[in-house]
């Protein structure tokens, strides 16, 4: 047997004596995970230079997606198999070590097998954070928590790529990598309290490696080649985006919920609206700063300002969900998200037209971030709602897939098709490249309706 904790009725908040720290340890290693995805971004074109690594620059970034997808699927079956504390230790332990390896990293090959420990050490322990969240805090704080989960994503895009450039103009690249240790220890640490109160938590036999933990090595390796595939050219590129496509369509499925891509009702469609809202999101976001530096004439700082911006949105969308007695029930609020990122799309997209005010596409991507920060929140909140204690694990795990799955292939495919379309015309490749996610977001609309049972 081992202690977790029965969610009880206790009233206070988050914050209240009995959560407080590991409210606080669980928000600050969300943070830091995103802190680092962020500014490594920042820091790559540098490090890439410094070992001498351009042509490893790729594997760079699709190696943790890669191998995040695997640590997702293990994670979920470790977590309901003997609960989410061992499965959270190994994830932060994996993730610090994958840092050290890339920070201390004498050569690209070497940064590389760091980053893929680093992206299966945070694939680990996100998921077990969210069955955390099921196992310890009642029903009526899982909002906040992800609300605060929300912030912690965003946060760090406000700030995290300028305070990597800075340490990488006037510091050392490495210290990118080598200084979230120094606060990630201090942040695990706070939380073994908290995770060890509670009452007994009975655990199952089962396999850890079974099926679905080899269906994700196939779809993982599906998405390295897209991601990769993504950033080659001619008869190469085109082959590894056949392959890769092919890994995540063939055994991405497996990896979810039955019902998801009919979008049956409940859970199955929390899951697909998950993947809808991501790839809607973050598929048209890649392509905002490059639309507004090269057709309108911006400066990098200004551009990335306009995403600043949407962060300060999404924020506050999701204080707003956090907070009790809302007026509408979940499937309305998801529905007017989708709507709100189909329209922020869609106005935004306007200014590729020279005689509309750059502001109007400011207004519509803050738009687009208002439903990013109702959407993320309130699909966490149902996805343990809809779970039974024992699967709490495998549906945090297929939520996060979801989301990994149809972000990697919608930035392959939407990348692919810009490459292809911009030396003809670039107004062409850009309404194609927003085209593409707001699609997905104008599906997500009525799919927001069936999350809710029957």
């Amino acid at each position: 047997m081992t202690v977790v904790a029965e969610p009880t009725a206790e009233t206070g908040g988050v914050l209240s004596p009995q959560y407080r720290a590991l409210t606080v340890g669980m928000v600050a290693l969300i943070t830091l995970v995103a802190f680092e995805s962020l500014a490594v971004a920042t820091a790559m074109p540098t490090v890439a230079q410094a070992l001498d690594g351009l042509n490893l620059y790729a594997l760079a970034f699709g190696g943790p997606l890669a191998s995040g997808v695997v640590a997702m699927v293990v994670s979920g079956t470790w977590s309901d198999l003997k609960g989410p504390t061992r499965p959270l230790w190994h994830g932060t332990a994996w993730f610090l070590g994958g840092l050290l390896i890339a920070g201390l990293a004498p050569s690209m090959e070497i940064l590389v097998v760091g980053r893929i420990i680093q992206g299966y050490g945070a694939g680990l322990l996100t998921v077990a954070l969210y069955v955390v969240v099921g196992h310890l805090y009642p029903a009526r704080l899982r909002p906040p928590i992800f609300a605060a989960f929300a912030a912690g994503w965003v946060v760090p895009s406000l700030v995290g790529p300028a305070i990597a450039g800075l340490i990488v103009e006037h510091a050392s690249w490495r210290i990118v990598f080598l200084a979230v240790p120094v606060i990630a220890v201090p942040a695990a640490l706070v939380m073994r309290p908290g995770l060890a109160r509670g009452t007994t938590y009975d655990v199952r036999d089962g396999k850890l490696w079974d099926k679905r933990a080899m269906w994700s090595l196939a779809a993982a390796v599906g998405v390295g080649l897209l991601h990769y595939g993504g950033q080659q050219r001619g008869v190469v590129q085109i082959a590894l985006l056949v392959v890769g496509l092919a890994g995540v369509v063939v055994f991405g499925p497996k990896l979810l919920p039955s019902g998801t891509f009919t979008f049956g009702r409940g859970l199955p469609s929390v899951i697909a609206l998950r993947g809808l809202v991501a790839a809607a999101g973050f598929g048209a976001e890649v392509f905002l700063p490059l639309m507004l530096t090269r057709e309108r004439g911006l400066s990098p700082a200004l551009a990335g300002l306009v995403l600043t911006i949407s962060g300060v949105s999404w924020s506050a969308a999701s204080w707003y969900r956090g907070r009790p007695k809302q007026p509408f029930s979940h499937a309305v609020f998801l529905q007017a998200g989708m709507l709100a990122i189909l329209l922020g799309i869609a106005t935004a997209v306007l200014t590729l037209h020279p005689n509309v005010p750059v502001v109007v596409g400011v207004l519509g991507w803050a738009l687009a971030g208002l439903g990013m920060g109702t959407v993320f929140p309130t699909l966490s909140v149902l996805a343990l709602e809809y779970s039974e204690r024992d699967e709490q694990g495998a549906n945090s795990s297929a939520l996060q897939l979801s989301d990994s799955l149809s972000t990697a292939t919608i930035l392959a495919i939407g990348g692919s098709l810009f490459a292809a379309l911009e030396p003809h015309s670039a107004v062409t490749a850009f309404l194609v490249a927003f085209g593409l996610p707001a699609l997905l977001a104008l599906l997500g609309v009525p799919a927001g309706r069936r999350t809710a049972r029957a």
